[in-house]
């Protein structure tokens, strides 16, 4: 039987924080970008990798290692849980299965029960399969949901998708350059979003 995705089923596996029914859904890489992605072994066998200097090396980092891109996100994820206090999750805190309902259409859903969503996008992130996401989310819920998205990216990311976005769908756009920069960036729209709501510019979300 497949599972509707609604807001009480999110509000009632994310946990209990001040503004429990604030959904504010973050999305972003779970992967650090690792040049192994896009070197073929050819490539890969023309230089040793212990020989790189730290900074090039660190794009050749083990797949067994702690991935710095899912961390920024839990890190962010957690901040915006104190402080406002607002229920922001991670695809990977809901428990649905992909065999049920898969992955583009559980984030087009999540989106969907979202007061808001924010696309994160680092520069160390391995952002191929966001853009897709991003792509579909935009897709489907651009016209009744585009006040409420928005995308974030380091200053020296540059894509196709961020300026495809600006243009073709009119979305936010925003740049920061410290985590805590994005954490306040993330604060301040979802603030903007509340604020809206309270005042009858956005539909309130039950």
């Amino acid at each position: 039987m497949p599972v509707e995705i609604t807001r009480d089923l999110l509000v009632d596996q994310l946990g209990h924080v001040r503004y429990d029914r604030f959904l504010f859904y973050i999305m972003g890489p779970y992967k650090s970008f690792n040049l192994n992605y896009v070197l073929s072994e050819k490539e890969r066998r023309k230089f040793d990798v212990e020989d790189l200097p730290g900074p090039l090396r660190r794009l050749f980092q083990s797949k067994d290692t702690i991935d710095e891109a899912q961390a920024l996100l839990r890190r962010v994820q957690g901040e915006l849980r104190v402080t406002p206090g607002i229920n922001a999750f991670l695809a990977l805190d809901v428990d649905v299965d992909t065999d049920d309902v898969d992955a583009a259409t559980q984030s087009i859903e999540y989106t969907r029960c979202s007061n808001a969503t924010a696309f994160v996008l680092p520069f160390l992130g391995h952002n191929f399969g966001i853009g897709e996401e991003a792509g579909s989310i935009l897709e489907a819920l651009s016209e009744t949901h585009g006040d409420r998205l928005t995308f974030v990216h380091e200053d020296n990311v540059t894509s196709a998708m961020i300026r495809s976005a600006r243009v073709r769908w009119d979305l936010r756009v925003e740049t920061y350059e410290t985590e805590a920069e994005l954490v306040e960036k993330l604060r301040f729209f979802a603030g903007s979003i509340m604020q809206r709501e309270r005042r009858g510019e956005l539909n309130r979300l039950a």
